[in-house]
Order: structure tokens, then sequence, then C-alpha cells
């Protein structure tokens, strides 16, 4: 098994307004995106973050070779309880996923 970094060309989270997270896995070729996903779990992804599968929003755009998610954000940005201002640190987790 491969990690998902060293498959795709990025892989990058941002914000998608207060209270929800993008992540963005930009596969480069249409090979390389028929492996990731085919390969990457929605399950797994939503245990990743501690996030409810019933609000984790999963879009596979073969036309731009890349795998988008989009769920609530943990905590409200800006907020006390945020750990992350700008969604950026969740593509480095999502990156360490193995894709078979």
């Amino acid at each position: 098994m491969t990690a998902l970094k060293d498959i795709a060309d990025k892989v990058r989270s941002k914000n998608a307004g207060p209270f929800w997270l993008t992540l963005d896995v930009f596969c480069g070729t249409a090979e390389a995106f028929a492996r990731i996903s085919s390969g990457l779990d929605t399950g797994l992804v939503a245990d990743m973050f501690k996030a409810d599968p019933a609000t984790l929003k999963r879009f596979d755009m073969p036309e731009l070779n890349v795998v988008k998610f989009s769920m609530p954000r943990p905590a409200v940005q800006g907020t006390h309880a945020d750990r992350d201002m700008h969604g950026a640190s969740f593509a480095v987790l999502l990156g360490e996923i193995e894709i078979r």
C-alpha cells in the first residue's frame, strides 16, 4: 500500500466558510484518479476526522481528476475551540491514508 500523498499531485484542505471544511485531492492523471477514487474509503476518512458519515460529502470529478470531501468543521472557525483557523492542517492527515 502507498500513502495518498505519494500518489496524488496535491492534497489540500481549507475553510469553506466558518462552519465547513473542504479537502481536495488533485490526482494529476486519469490513472492516479482511478486508483485513488477506488482505493480511498469514505468511511475511513470520516473516522480519521471523527466526522459523522452522514454529513461527510464526497465528490468524485473524473473530468478534473479530483476527489473532494466537504464536512462540518470540528469547531466553528475562530472560536476558542478552533485549533486550525484556516483548516490547512487536515490535508496532512488525509495525505497519510494508505491506498491499495
